[in-house]
């Protein structure tokens, strides 16, 4: 079962990208292909009835039109 907690556009974001890049840059030298994750607008699996959480075997997933969708499995800490 595929389980959809955040799914959302940057247009929808607080801050703009140019904003956070200007942001972020202001304390760290971004390199090309550095990745900004901010997460989404939509909201957070905590504050849903009841908490949704990662489990392991999960798969979290960011896509960037145009570029790419980068996987990442859940897994357990040693």
């Amino acid at each position: 079962m595929q389980l959809t907690v955040q799914d959302s556009r940057t247009a929808q974001l607080l801050f703009t990208p140019a904003a956070l890049l200007s942001y972020v840059s202001a304390f760290t030298t971004l390199e090309p292909g550095d990745v900004i994750s901010t997460g989404t607008p939509g909201g957070v699996g905590g504050s849903m009835t009841p908490p949704v959480f990662l489990r392991a075997g999960q798969v979290v997933q960011a896509t960037v039109e145009g570029v790419g969708t980068c996987r990442n499995l859940c897994v357990t800490s040693c």
